[in-house]
């Protein structure tokens, strides 16, 4: 009770704004607190035991309910086909999210890093509003298509997927994805898979065939609910061959048969492995219950693989239930979608080779995460060019406020006070309407613009209380990105960062850059102002963009000039 009182007296008394934080700490703030965090998060060991575990405490009301700001957000529901006012199952406010990991048997690619990052918001978002979270991601570590790439390379499936599997979090620690509260793998749950078909079974909803075990559509009766799908529409065939030994084409393999040079487990039904839906209602049963709050995914997997997880589970247990089914979308590679078949398929680490990670995390979060994304090189220069500006305004903000840390008291003027109000209203509004990034991204406009009036402009010098209105926008700024998960462990270290990157992408060293700004200097002074003028063009053209001042001319990486156009007519 006091420990509540408290929270809800710093509430009051911060008002609109959440607590601001020093200026040297790099943490992921809640709504009215901040909880600390580490900036660049790495991957993290799957607890040995099945313990439910919850990430973080939160701030609850005296009388155990959710935090009132928490009940003004709104999550699409895919089962409903609409909007829904979000309300956990937990009267204290816990959450519980289950999101369907990957299969690792090759480089993770841009639609995982599209999927994850967009629940990686939802993690972050429901810890600001002072939910506890319990985010279980698996590992599907066993599966057809890891044994057909691992007799291709000649490797142990375990050690193939091993591997992959430590790569994608390895590209999910550079893209700042937070490490699930548990992150459970296929292969260690076989127990719980084992058992959960056996109730299947024994509530007449699957049958056995030397070995295999089939659930069948046929006796469950809802079958369809959320994909909107009719029985007879449903396809044989999908990630699975036809059987003719199934009464229905459309039943789908809880458990298969052992076969030669595979994986295999004991099991009542004879030596075999489990099939592919069945392991996400065994593991997020295990780890959330029967029923829990948000089961996520790519908007690919609604059908087959989750309708079926709502089958299994409602089968091995009648009070099973999921409260949102949130969905992403698919992405697009220059108009057309993302596929091997193509040769369009992009991996996470061809991406970050040439762009700084949080490049590509900002370009994802530019769009909606139900809308399809059209992944282009020109838009992802333009996320990259709006990073660069952003982490410039505020390291330039950060070292102007460092030189002067005392205070003269007072009031701050009506146009930082209303600029941060703004920022704050409109960063809660826009993610509590089912995340909408891109408007959140949006909103941190004006106050770097205002921000680069007072560290630049004459007028903006002459303000009074300027570097008190500096370092509340830099903080208010700084706690949008945080949730966002788009703050850097250090302005400089990133801008250094994406310098290098658009050298790479340029095929020039900063030595040669530098030679020709002085070759343009001296140009300058020669009245050779033709000269100067194709200097600028020629790293114009490359992306990097020469700016003149008082101490002289320096460089920063840009949209390339030949790009302009082709991104002007796109927006």
């Amino acid at each position: 009770m006091a420990a509540a009182a408290a929270s809800a007296a710093r509430r009051a008394a911060t008002g609109l704004f959440p607590l601001l934080l020093s200026s040297h700490s790099r943490a992921l703030p809640r709504h009215g607190d901040l909880l600390a965090l580490p900036s660049l998060v790495r991957p993290r060991r799957l607890p040995s035991h099945p313990a439910k575990l919850f990430f973080c405490s939160a701030a609850a009301s005296s009388n155990g309910a959710a935090p009132e700001k928490a009940r003004d957000m709104h999550l699409y529901n895919t089962r409903s086909r609409r909007r829904e006012p979000f309300r956990p199952r937990a009267p204290g406010g816990e959450v519980g999210m289950y999101v369907c990991g990957v299969t690792p048997y090759d480089d993770s690619h841009i639609g995982h890093a599209r999927a994850y990052v967009a629940f990686d918001v939802l993690f972050r978002y429901l810890r600001y509003l002072d939910y506890e979270v319990c985010y279980v991601r698996n590992f599907t570590d066993i599966d057809d298509k890891i044994i057909a790439r691992a007799n291709q390379l000649g490797e142990d499936p375990f050690s193939l997927s091993k591997r992959y599997s430590d790569d994608f979090l390895s590209d999910m620690a550079h893209l700042q994805c937070l490490p699930p509260s548990v992150e459970p793998r296929v292969s260690d749950h076989i127990d719980q898979i084992v058992t959960m078909i056996k109730q299947i079974i024994d509530n007449g909803c699957a049958y056995v065939v030397s070995g295999d075990v089939y659930f069948s559509v046929d006796n469950f009766p809802e079958y369809g609910k959320l994909s909107g799908r009719k029985l007879d529409d449903n396809r044989a065939g999908e990630r699975v061959a036809v059987d003719e030994r199934k009464k229905n084409p459309a039943d789908f393999a809880l458990w298969k048969a052992a076969k030669d040079g595979e994986p295999w487990w004991d099991s009542p039904w004879g030596p075999g492995r489990p099939g592919w839906h069945i392991e996400c209602s065994a593991m997020s049963a295990q780890y959330l219950g029967n029923s829990f709050d948000i089961h996520g995914g790519g908007e690919d997997l609604i059908f087959p693989h989750h309708e079926n997880e709502i089958a299994q589970s409602r089968a091995a247990c009648c009070d099973s239930s999921i409260n949102y089914w949130v969905h992403n979308g698919f992405v697009n590679v220059n108009g057309q979608k993302m596929s091997k078949s193509l040769g369009n398929f992009i991996t996470i680490r061809k991406v970050i080779e040439l762009y700084h990670p949080l490049a590509l995390r900002m370009f994802l979060l530019g769009t909606h995460y139900r809308s399809p994304i059209n992944y282009t090189v020109e838009q992802l220069n333009v996320a990259s060019d709006r990073l660069y500006y952003t982490y410039q305004t505020l390291r330039d903000c950060e070292e102007s406020t460092q030189q002067d840390q005392s205070s003269s008291g007072g009031s701050l003027p009506f146009t930082t006070t209303h600029c941060v109000e703004k920022l704050h209203g409109d960063f809660e509004t826009s993610m509590s309407d089912d995340l909408h990034t891109s408007v959140a991204l949006a909103a941190i406009s004006e106050p770097l613009k205002v921000m680069n009036d007072l560290l630049h402009t004459r007028k903006g010098k002459k303000q009074e209380k300027r570097l008190e209105s500096l370092a509340v926008l830099e903080e208010k700024v700084r706690m949008v990105l945080s949730v966002l998960g788009l703050m850097p462990s250090s302005y400089h270290e990133a801008l250094q960062q994406l310098r290098e990157k658009a050298l790479r992408r340029a095929c020039v060293t900063e030595e040669q850059v530098l030679q020709k700004i002085e070759e343009r200097t001296a140009a300058r002074k020669a009245k050779q102002f033709g000269r100067s003028d194709e200097i600028r063009d020629e790293l114009a053209a490359l992306g990097i963009a020469l700016m003149d001042g008082p101490d002289g001319t320096a460089w920063r990486p840009s949209v390339p000039s030949s790009q302009q156009a082709v991104v002007t007519s796109s927006t």
